[in-house]
């Protein structure tokens, strides 16, 4: 009893502490819950954390630099600073060891001068520093400056950090390009793991993407099929896999959603994570979607790439451009269990209960690089974003669950294809408030987008943080682009093609994994070759007032196959009635595209056969959200003016194409569809989205 009193005293203490707040200050009870808890969270760590083994730095052997802790033992190469080693629970090795040194734990670059073929780099250090070294923490550095060798034009510092208690260890690196260096393209920048093949064997996602996965011999042995990356399972190890199809594009996911990721081992059990604590140092803002783990067993943690968005979001410098860029940390984690009676559960679980630590102690505050700010040297904005369209409300309401963030100064929209500096985002409330913290210094542009809601919203002024500022920007007011009263629409402007329809996969190409996930249903192999087998030589008619966006929108707009690899552009109708047209003024069709794959959007308005199209977007589009499972990449917006001579009392067709034909994999998922009549004074507003 003495004992627990010694060790449970102090929560008896703080609890009464809590609810004489609660009575005196009026505190929720769910402030006080959440105190307590974070206080006795705190308490527990500190005490595992006086309780852990100390941390130990090895340099003594050649060309090794070995990083120790009790609970993990990591070994690096030196001065290339890659990870050949990680010793844990009684496991000599989880990578593989099959592999090279250099293919088992490694940062690169897929890097090009404009022009020429891409290389890959993989950053490897020339020196070996120690950083700091006591019984709590130890930090090494792996550097490398460039000196107009063959390799990207970038200075590198890799950086790893082990903690006393901490079960794993962070990475992070600062690349850096002085004034003056040559022009130069980079497609993507990312750390890799490779796993023991013949161990690691469950793969999770999230809560529901969960599986046993192939092994890589299957997809050696598989049949190849359309695009590169997919692959049948003809002779798995595992025969239950056959007559899957594989492809690492089936699980991806976008930046605020990947918080931890990995692999699990069965025997022993053991997990290896990749978990990001924050999305500041990623690209293309918080809905970009991209890699995750996949069949290897290889993790990833990519912090640039070109994935469903294409060249697009290709990060150039051009005319001697500077740059430097703190990119992570992350931390890769390792767990284990005792018990075996739910091994993936459990480790996924305690996976996710690491997560959230490291998401609540962010921004660290024991990394020793002067270029990342700890919290005091950051700053914070509010506000309430609210919306106004006149057509749906006369006064302005609080734009509910609006994404809000900060991204360089640029035009409306462009923070999706920002590339090159930090981002910061944040999900306003019911009401639309917000709220960014730890914000790094820099001059920004505020941008937002409300589900709901077409279009973009950017901030009519830069924002320039500092260290301890504070701003509150008010309410601010979002106008959407709106010319008239809607007439119809089809779909939900959310960016996404998922509300559309979205067929059956064929049974003999299937991952089981998404079977019975209606909301993942879109990441099935061969999507779009079931158009024409629904539509057969004929194309989709939508007729407004019958037709239903969830069962008669296909939910891409592509080819038609027609043998011998040879495909044919297809033309959507749009019918629909008018009672009267208003000759006064002209009509608005407002088309919101969730992505373009090198295809053109052409309109054609009452009369197929015309040879110029009334509109046309030109070609458009890299984003191959279509070949490798996505529902979304780069959003694309037009405000197409439709005059009133077009339009007939009655029956209207507007004819829909897509003409660019030499490949199954063109074509637009379209977002959101709506005709507008004239404008009048109560319902236009300007699509200039400025507050």
């Amino acid at each position: 009893m003495a004992s627990w009193n010694a060790k449970w005293s102090w929560v008896v203490a703080l609890l009464a502490m809590l609810v004489q707040l609660h009575f005196f200050t009026g505190v929720s009870s769910r402030n006080i819950k959440n105190t307590l808890f974070r206080k006795a969270t705190k308490s527990i760590k500190d005490r595992n954390l006086r309780e852990s083994p100390d941390v130990v730095l090895n340099t003594e052997r050649r060309r090794q630099v070995v990083m120790i802790n009790g609970l993990v033992e990591v070994t690096l190469s030196s001065p290339d600073g890659e990870v050949i080693g990680i010793k844990y629970n009684g496991i000599d090795n989880v990578l593989e060891t099959d592999n090279a040194q250099d293919n088992r734990g490694y940062w690169d670059v897929v890097w090009y001068k404009p022009g020429e073929k891409d290389n890959i780099d993989k950053l490897e250090g020339t020196n070996f520093h120690v950083i700091m070294a006591d019984k709590d923490q130890v930090e090494i550095s792996f550097t490398k400056k460039w000196n107009y060798s063959r390799h990207v034009p970038l200075n590198v510092d890799k950086r790893y950090i082990m903690r006393r208690g901490v079960s794993g260890f962070y990475a992070y690196a600062i690349l850096e390009r002085e004034p003056g260096w040559p022009d130069v393209d980079m497609d993507q920048i990312r750390a890799v793991f490779k796993l023991q093949k013949d161990r690691f064997h469950y793969m999770a996602i999230s809560d529901k993407r969960q599986r046993i996965m192939p092994m890589p011999e299957d997809r050696e042995t598989g049949q190849p099929l359309a695009y590169p990356e997919a692959v049948l399972l003809t002779k798995p190890i595992n025969t239950e896999l056959k007559g899957e199809v594989d492809d690492k594009y089936q699980y991806s996911s976008e930046n605020k959603d990947n918080k931890v990721q990995g692999w699990i081992s069965a025997n022993p059990p053991v997990g290896f994570w990749m978990i990001t604590p924050s999305n500041e140092f990623l690209s293309s803002g918080p809905t970009k979607q991209d890699l995750t783990s996949h069949v290897g067993p290889t993790v990833l943690s990519m912090f640039t790439s070109i994935h469903y968005g294409g060249k697009d979001i290709d990060t150039k410098y051009r005319n001697g451009e500077p740059w430097k860029k703190v990119l992570g940390p992350v931390l890769v984690y390792l767990n284990q269990v005792s018990s075996t009676n739910n091994i993936y559960g459990d480790l996924w679980r305690d996976a996710k209960a690491q997560m959230w630590k490291e998401v609540e102690s962010w921004p660290y505050d024991f990394l020793q690089s002067q270029d990342f700010p700890k919290s005091y040297q950051r700053g914070n904005i509010s506000g309430q974003l609210q919306v106004f369209d006149r057509c749906i409300n006369s006064r302005t309401t609080g734009a509910k669950y609006a994404y809000v963030g900060l991204a360089a100064p640029g035009q409306v929209g462009s923070w999706q294809t920002e590339t090159k500096g930090y981002q910061f985002w944040t999900q306003t409330d019911e009401q639309g408030n917000f709220f960014l913290k730890n914000v790094r210094e820099g001059d920004y542009d505020l941008y937002a987008w409300v589900p709901g809601f077409i279009g973009d919203y950017k901030h009519y002024t830069n924002i320039a943080v500092k260290a301890g500022s504070e701003f509150n920007l008010g309410a601010i007011v979002y106008r959407p682009p709106r010319n008239g009263p809607t007439l119809w629409e089809i779909g939900v402007p959310d960016r996404s093609a998922a509300e559309f329809f979205v067929p059956d996969p064929y049974p003999t190409l299937m991952n089981r994994l998404y079977k019975n996930d209606p909301a993942n249903k879109f990441r099935q192999y061969g999507l779009w070759a079931r158009y024409a087998d629904i539509y057969g030589n004929n194309d989709l008619k939508y007729t407004i007032g019958i037709s239903d966006h969830t069962r008669d929108w296909f939910f891409a707009h592509v080819t038609r196959d027609i043998g011998n690899r040879t495909y044919q552009p297809t033309t959507r109708q749009i019918m629909f009635e008018l009672l009267n047209v208003n000759s006064r003024g002209d009509y608005t069709l407002q088309v919101a595209m969730a992505a373009a794959s090198e295809s053109e959007f052409q309109l054609r308005i009452n009369d197929a056969n015309v040879d110029k199209p009334d509109f046309s977007t030109g070609p458009m589009g890299r984003d191959n959200a279509i070949a490798r499972h996505g529902i979304h990449g780069l959003y694309r917006f037009y405000s197409i003016n439709i005059p009133s001579s077009k339009l007939y009392k009655g029956s209207n067709t507007f004819y829909l194409t897509q003409s660019r034909s030499q490949t199954p994999f063109q074509g637009i998922l379209y977002d959101y569809i709506r005709l507008e009549g004239p404008p009048n004074p109560q319902t236009s507003s300007s699509q200039n989205v400025v507050a």
